[in-house]
């Protein structure tokens, strides 16, 4: 079958030296200036992260997780950090279920039950590039951009101010109605009690206040310093969990990748406990059918797509947790073998339904960065829920995660709460390698819709030629259900032909039209290196307010 391509609305942006891609345009150009001022990949991407976790703070902040992949292209070596942060020694299923409680609030004190790793991310990454990969540039240069945007302010964007307006339900108490946290209000409601509007300017000067301590302090002091401090006696105020002593204890690691093979590429990610396995488990299983003989965008391409993603989420979660403290057979989930067995149970003709709920929430930030010496960075941030728990210690501006309401209070649950452990995560960067020369780093926001957007990206890709940026563009899917709904429907953006929503129907698939580009689908970005020219080919997707910029 011809391979074929598409439009997109959009160029591709092209360079020869170095390529950064984010889904904000302010983190880019703050990335970029650094790239083009002679910082490596990494340096490159903590400029950025730290950036966007100012201009973006619906999505994104200082107060959540991170996972990297980092490509040393000297020594041809490619590392993982895990920065995700464990719950407190006071976090127990005993004591939720003593305040009556049969799941872990969403949002608010005891929704913030993990130590943020973000930080310390920044901080282990920091260490290696300068040790490693020639940084020139000092800690505190790296955060400079995101200083000033935090202090002098950054213009609002749309999807700012509809994320706080979704936010200030008052019919939903649990989940949206965030104007309930006094430091919420202070920090991103005007005086008016009204969320900013496109264009204005906001300015946060708490955070401006705690990026300048980290600056010239170091990571440390978010983590064993004054901050550290400040938000260990709010928390006691407040009834939260989190100690002074859980903030100390935080270790960011080193983690080997976990890979497979794909159409003669091997494709990386994290391990567990990120969701990565399954990202890599689902190309496992498409390894066993002929892609050629499946027409992109069709109902067969659909259809086989999304049965992949089905089984592979089987799997995952089956297994996935913090593996010290379950064990996690990765070697046989991601072997061939396991890849024709769940190839094997895919039927043409229905779909298959499974009863477990999945939710497909999360806001996320992934971005990725190529340097002029061919070093690379994959990486992704998270607080999870937008605004993440909605939680702000005072003085701080720091948005705490809600990662931890990922545990499950029920003791017999793999992903059971327990002290010191880390939750299920759904955050993972990807890689992929073509004759051991790296290819693409790619990966979206966007929780249960990583692995599908990832496999979305690396089909079009990979087996039937699109361009970058087309690939990013082309029309995408979401299985999984979404608060207040019972059932795993088959989100589809509105571009998809009738004919082929209609088979889809037919075939069994709960579907739910959605915008043409909807940001449920997550902000999607790729890097692509063509090493007969050494050309840098990057996307950005325009379901967010990303930029992809090279030089």
């Amino acid at each position: 079958m011809a391979k074929k391509t598409y439009s997109s609305y959009r160029p591709t942006t092209m360079a020869a030296n170095g390529m950064i891609t984010t889904p904000h345009y302010l983190a880019s150009q703050a990335g970029m200036k650094v790239l083009q001022n002679g910082g490596n990949a990494v340096e490159t991407a903590i400029a950025a992260a730290s950036t966007i976790g100012v201009v973006y703070p619906h999505m994104n902040g200082i107060g959540g997780d991170n996972f990297w992949l980092i490509y040393n292209a000297k020594e041809k070596e490619l590392k993982a950090i895990n920065s995700s942060g464990s719950a407190g020694d006071k976090a127990t299923i005993e004591f939720y279920k003593s305040q009556q409680f049969e799941k872990i609030p969403s949002r608010g004190v005891l929704a913030a039950n993990t130590v943020p790793g973000a930080v310390a991310g920044w901080d282990l990454a920091y260490q290696f590039s300068q040790k490693n990969l020639k940084g020139t540039y000092t800690w505190g240069q790296l955060l400079e951009a995101a200083i000033d945007y935090a202090k002098e302010g950054f213009p609002v964007t749309p999807s700012q101010q509809y994320w706080t307006n979704t936010n200030l339900n008052k019919e939903d108490n649990e989940l949206r109605h965030l104007q309930r946290f006094p430091q919420f209000c202070n920090v991103f409601l005007k005086s008016n009690g009204l969320s900013y509007s496109p264009g204005e300017l906001m300015k946060q000067p708490d955070l401006a206040s705690t990026l300048e301590a980290i600056a010239t302090e170091g990571s440390q002091v978010f983590y064993k310093g004054n901050l550290a401090k400040i938000m260990d006696r709010d928390f006691q105020e407040n009834g939260g969990l989190l100690t002074y002593e859980d903030f100390a204890r935080h270790k960011s690691d080193w983690v080997e990748p976990i890979s497979v093979k794909y159409r003669g590429n091997t494709v990386y990610n994290v391990p567990p406990n990120s969701q990565g396995f399954a990202s890599l488990s689902i190309l496992n299983i498409l390894n066993h059918f002929n892609l050629d003989l499946v027409e992109e965008g069709s109902v067969e391409y659909y259809h086989l797509l999304i049965e992949a993603i089905k089984l592979a989420f089987v799997d995952r979660d089956k297994y996935l947790t913090d593996p010290e403290y379950s064990p996690i057979p990765l070697q046989y989930l991601l072997s061939p073998q396991r890849g024709l067995e769940l190839a094997e149970i895919i039927n043409f003709t229905n779909a298959k339904n499974f009863d477990q709920q999945l939710d497909p929430k999360g806001d996320t930030i992934w971005l990725g960065v190529v340097d002029k010496e061919g070093n690379a960075v994959s990486m992704i941030q998270s607080i999870y829920h937008e605004f993440g728990s909605g939680y702000i210690p005072k003085n701080t501006g720091i948005v705490l995660q809600n990662r931890g309401s990922f545990f499950s209070l029920d003791p017999e649950h793999v992903n059971c709460l327990q002290p010191n452990k880390r939750t299920y995560h759904t955050l993972n960067p990807a890689m992929m390698f073509t004759d051991d020369k790296l290819s693409l780093v790619y990966g979206t926001m966007g929780g249960e819709g990583q692995p599908q957007t990832q496999t979305a990206l690396i089909t079009r890709i990979a087996d039937y030629g699109y361009p970058v940026q087309a690939a990013i563009e082309a029309p995408r899917w979401l299985y999984g259900r979404t608060w207040g709904v019972e059932s795993n429907r088959l989100k589809m953006e509105g571009r998809v032909s009738k004919e082929v929503l209609q088979a889809l129907r037919e075939k069994g698939h709960d579907v739910e039209i959605h915008e043409d580009f909807t940001d449920v689908m997550g902000h999607a970005g790729v890097i692509k290196i063509d090493h007969a020219t050494g050309v840098k080919y990057g996307g950005a997707d325009p379901r967010g307010d990303g930029a992809a910029l090279g030089y």
